[in-house]
């Protein structure tokens, strides 16, 4: 869901580096940029600099353009030092999809946590419970129309076009584990509801944190339900987790994987907690509305959704709904029904 930029967030940087670009944000630590195919169309990606090489933090989709720009990248920006290690902070296409690849070009590891590594495998293998098949059939339960079914059935899993090969190898990251790069030392901070175990990780000395998709300065992370965990808060979970933000200084810079560095935690955890809040309240309303009719998660992507959708979009809107009203379901705000055939709905709570 998007959400309105915060105009008391502090931005030290008035733009994002440009294709092959490089800026450096912090000692150690320097920004680069890598397109993305969709409406949100970039991803922040963070090198960090020792005397024998790099550790890069995230690497991009598996596509030829974005590896042509790394290519760009090897011959300028890493200053004829290696990638000694690449941190995937979980496992979405647009943060590992290269991983194998450059693991392979300069004889690095990949470090991820267990949960992201795992999941990984199972989506790109269509296996233990993740398929195109189980998630279309997922959100045909919760009343996604028949034409939209079909695209997502012929779209086929867009997870391996992104991460067209794996690591067959990782290097376990655990919340709280330190690691050295660029100078410091990064502690993981484990992060829950967007993805199994996202891993951001924090520099104490740098006041630096790479926050990964769990804080943006812009938009809010999608937050979505998943076939595997039908019944499932993954909402709960991610507004959970902003406590460990919260702990964090308030004037720690701030790099997210999509939009500009910024400072300002607490005013961006107390935002997002507003936006989650105000988006539940208005789910509430429209089940209520009209004499209270069951309502299913179609019903309500207009309500979370105020704008066209195209399928991508929609994709992630449905998992996004589903897991706000699990959410009310949970916490005994609107009741849940299901249907013989499977199909589920909401309704005012008794």
């Amino acid at each position: 869901m998007n959400a309105t930029l915060s105009a008391v967030l502090d931005f030290p940087f008035a733009g994002p580096p440009g294709p092959g670009e490089a800026v450096a944000v912090a000692p150690g630590v320097t920004w680069i940029r890598m397109p993305l195919p969709f409406a949100l169309d970039h991803i922040n990606l963070w090198l960090l600099r020792d005397d024998d090489g790099w550790t890069a933090v995230d690497c991009g989709l598996g596509l030829a353009d974005t590896r042509a720009l790394w290519e760009r990248h090897f011959a300028s920006t890493l200053d004829g030092r290696p990638i000694r290690r690449i941190v995937a902070t979980h496992f979405h296409p647009d943060h590992v999809g290269n991983a194998a690849w450059l693991a392979a070009r300069f004889g690095c590891p990949v470090a991820m946590t267990s949960a992201e590594f795992l999941t990984a495998h199972a989506v790109a293998g269509e296996h233990s419970g993740y398929s195109v098949a189980g998630i279309v059939d997922f959100f045909r339960r919760h009343g996604l129309a028949a034409d939209h079914l079909s695209g997502l059935e012929r779209r086929g899993n867009r997870y391996r076009q992104g991460a067209p090969e794996l690591p067959a190898t990782f290097e376990r990251l655990l919340d709280g584990d330190t690691l050295r790069a660029g100078g410091t030392t990064w502690r993981v901070v484990e992060g829950h509801g967007h993805s199994p175990e996202h891993a951001a990780l924090f520099s104490a000395e740098r006041g630096v944190l790479v926050s990964g998709d769990m804080l943006l300065p812009k938009i809010t992370t999608n937050i979505s339900a998943a076939q595997t965990e039908p019944d499932a808060d993954p909402l709960a979970r991610f507004l959970d987790s902003l406590a460990a933000f919260d702990a964090l200084p308030p004037d720690t810079l701030v790099l997210p994987s999509h939009g500009l560095p910024f400072r300002g935690i607490p005013l961006r955890t107390a935002e997002l907690r507003a936006h989650h809040a105000a988006r539940l309240a208005d789910l509430v309303a429209a089940i209520e509305a009209d004499g209270g009719p069951p309502r299913s998660a179609a019903d309500v992507v207009p309500v979370l959704f105020r704008r066209e959708l195209d399928l991508q979009q929609r994709f992630f809107a449905m998992g996004e709904a589903i897991a706000h009203l699990n959410h009310l379901w949970r916490t005994e705000r609107v009741d849940r029904r299901v249907a013989a055939d499977g199909a589920v709905c909401y309704a005012p709570r008794r």
